[in-house]
């Protein structure tokens, strides 16, 4: 390793203009309880709570720089670390540091490691005051020191690396298996990583062992100053449960390999690596064991993974806050409230994002009273549910509450609405009629907006009176959770109805995109050619267990396990409407339609093997043609490829890059994949940018 003064100057060759410099302010509190004075440090990179701290070269040299002002400081007897509001810092700045190449990736984790390790080894007790959002290298700085804090409705802690290609390399993979065991680093480290980038709060995170105190509400600095005052004092002893070194460890280990075979078939060198980096942590120093994630790092910095990985992060960070094509803002109208066409489970979700996000009037119809009155329960029970967890208070679940009602009469209340969607049965006569009585009782520049999956928009308001205010605006399922909506312009969708879809979605906190009318959008197209390679593999005689596993690092998840996700009747429709569009290219499995008609959800039982029922439902082909898992895979993204590029030729999207951003926020495609057309790309499948 390089000595401190080398890496620092080192650090600023490598620095970049681009980079949103963290820095490191530096006071001195008098703690109470006359426990003496802590030097407490407040890392701010001057924005606001939307765009986190985050530590590039210039922001590690702003840390340090702060950590030794406190440590020569006679009057300081203890270190703090903090953030602005609700931000401890979001990780490496990785644009900046991916530029530096292999070498500057190797200076800036040996930095990291040097920086943070000064608060476990200056000589002053420190504190890690985790008062907000704290990903990767922000939790990691916290996890250097002493002792923690953490806020209880912290949104999200977690060590997310593996999901771009990396590992934990400023401390995390090492520290944390030897502060919490093996088992919950292999959670924290490989399996939420790998579950779509899975975080826990910070509630959550203190009853893991991350944090030996969490406090709440806006006095949690205060309280967590006279909480180290008291440390402090010896008034309050941290006690911490002893790290099982023996057979705990090999059985997390192993449930490591065994979760990193299932969710990326060997695809993730940083996954390998993280494994790797956790079963040697049992033994190992902390200076071996941050010398092995200083390689690790800079050995990964040098794979396709990583840079698919910063292509996809580039996407989630700035092209989904800049919609390619979307209407300027300054079009939008309004809105101030919100009718609800149907109260089923998909309306009823969708009510209760509305009136969180929107704080407006939400008023849900249906057929009858009862339909009407089970939604508008569904909705308090959920409001409910977050008041009894905590999440909000007493006063916002009175007013959110009082915001959703229901009616059967459409005219009595929508007469003032100012978007109308529709979520009822996915049938063109039935959502035509909805709107054919809905434009009756609306104002002339109410947005019409369908939750459609499939169906073509334009044909849905052909016969209106004003069609170019309909617009597609695709939610997906579970609502509140899923990032992804889509937003579908029609042939006579108005620019003022697109953009007013386009800042509903952004209240709403979605990541939009723009999609022209075509079959099935964006997601649901290219999935249902994926399912439908699938199914003619499976009904021309491979068994359904091997092509399941061929699709490991690929799809987020086997592919007849999305089936039952969705739901076979649903999967079944969206290939029936494919199919009529474009009947040369999708198959529309007999199979399937067998599993439909006799009910089944799932084609495997609980433990995991293939329902007997749903077996005897499967093709028996004479002549069966049974291919290998590279076989399967190879055929199957070669349909996903030809999709891909039939969907740019015709102008579905602006441009892949918005394929690759709805698979990875609609479907979860990989971070390390870069969605789908870099896998593509790298699979020698075509060309797409």
């Amino acid at each position: 390793m390089s000595d401190l003064t080398t890496l620092l100057a080192r650090a600023e060759e490598i620095s970049s203009d681009a980079e949103r410099v963290t820095q490191a302010h530096l006071r001195k509190v008098t703690l109470p309880r006359g426990a003496g004075v802590m030097g407490l440090i407040t890392l701010d990179n001057g924005e606001d709570h939307t765009k986190p701290n985050t530590f590039g070269p210039r922001g590690l040299i702003a840390l340090n720089a702060a950590i030794d002002s406190a440590l020569a400081d006679d009057e300081v007897t203890a270190i703090g670390v903090t953030g602005k509001p609700f931000i401890l810092a979001a990780g490496a700045d990785l644009t900046s540091i991916a530029s530096s190449g292999a070498a500057g990736v190797r200076v800036v984790a040996e930095l990291g490691h040097a920086v943070f390790r000064k608060l476990q080894d200056g000589g002053k007790t420190s504190f890690g005051l985790v008062n907000g959002l704290a990903l990767g290298g922000g939790l990691e700085v916290a996890l250097h020191c002493d002792y923690r804090t953490v806020m209880d409705s912290a949104p999200a802690l977690g060590l997310p690396e593996v999901m771009l290609g990396l590992v934990p390399g400023w401390g995390g993979a090492y520290l944390v298996p030897n502060l919490v065991g093996a088992d919950t680093a292999v959670t924290l480290v490989l399996e939420n990583p790998l579950n779509n980038g899975r975080t826990v709060t910070g509630q959550q995170g203190f009853e893991l062992g991350l944090a030996d105190a969490v406090f709440s509400g806006a006095d949690f600095l205060e309280q967590s100053l006279l909480w180290a005052a008291d440390v402090l004092n010896g008034e309050v002893l941290v006690e911490r449960a002893e790290v099982d070194r023996g057979e705990a460890w090999d059985a997390a280990v192993l449930r490591a390999a065994t979760v990193v075979r299932a969710r990326t078939g060997g695809a993730s060198p940083a996954a390998e690596r993280a494994v790797e980096l956790i079963a040697a942590a049992r033994s190992a120093s902390r200076d071996e064991g941050f010398a092995a994630e200083d390689q690790a790092l800079e050995d990964l910095s040098q794979t396709p993974e990583l840079l698919a990985s910063l292509y996809a992060f580039d996407l989630v960070q700035k092209r989904a806050k800049r919609p390619a094509g979307a209407p300027d803002r300054s079009l939008a109208r309004p809105v101030t409230k919100v009718g609800i066409v149907g109260a089923g489970l998909m309306a009823s979700q969708m009510a209760m994002l509305f009136v969180r996000r929107l704080e407006v009037p939400v008023v849900l119809t249906d057929l009858d009273q009862e339909r009407v009155d089970k939604g508008v329960a569904y909705v308090h029970a959920e409001i409910d549910k977050l008041l009894a967890k905590g999440r909000i208070g007493q006063d916002k679940a009175n007013r959110h509450k009082a915001l959703v009602t229901g009616a059967v009469d459409k005219a009595e209340v929508f007469s003032d609405a100012d978007f109308v969607i529709e979520a009822v049965f996915e049938e063109m006569s039935v959502k035509k009629s909805v709107f054919a009585d809905v434009e009756k009782v609306v104002s002339p520049t109410c947005v019409l907006a369908t939750n459609t999956s499939s169906l073509s928009i334009s044909e849905m308001a052909a016969d209106l009176e004003h069609p170019e205010r309909v617009v597609g605006f695709h939610f997906f399922n579970p609502v509140a959770v899923m990032p992804l909506l889509e937003i579908v312009q029609g042939t006579a969708t108005d620019d003022a109805t697109l953009a007013t879809a386009f800042a509903t979605g952004k209240a709403l906190k979605k990541t939009t995109i723009l999609v022209q009318d075509s079959p099935s959008f964006i997601v649901n197209r290219l999935l249902g050619r994926f399912m439908s390679e699938v199914s003619r593999v499976v009904d021309q005689g491979t068994p359904i267990q091997t092509v399941d596993g061929s699709f490991a690092g690929v799809a987020p998840m086997p592919p007849f396990t999305l089936i039952a996700l969705v739901g076979p009747a649903i999967a079944l429709h969206n290939t029936e409407t494919l199919a009529a569009a474009f009947p040369d290219r999708f198959y529309v499995s007999p199979a399937l339609e067998r599993v439909v008609e006799a009910r089944k959800g799932a084609y495997f039982t609980p433990d995991g093997t293939l329902d007997p029922e749903v077996e005897a439902l499967l093709a028996t082909p004479t002549d069966p043609v049974v291919l290998t898992q590279e076989q399967v895979r190879t055929q199957v993204l070669t349909g996903l490829a030809e999709e891909v590029r039939l969907m740019l030729d015709e102008g579905v999207v602006a441009g892949p890059e918005d394929l690759d951003l709805a698979m990875i926020t609609g479907a979860g495609f990989s971070f390390w994949n870069g969605g789908l057309t870099m896998l593509l790309e790298r699979e020698g499948l075509g060309s797409f940018h």
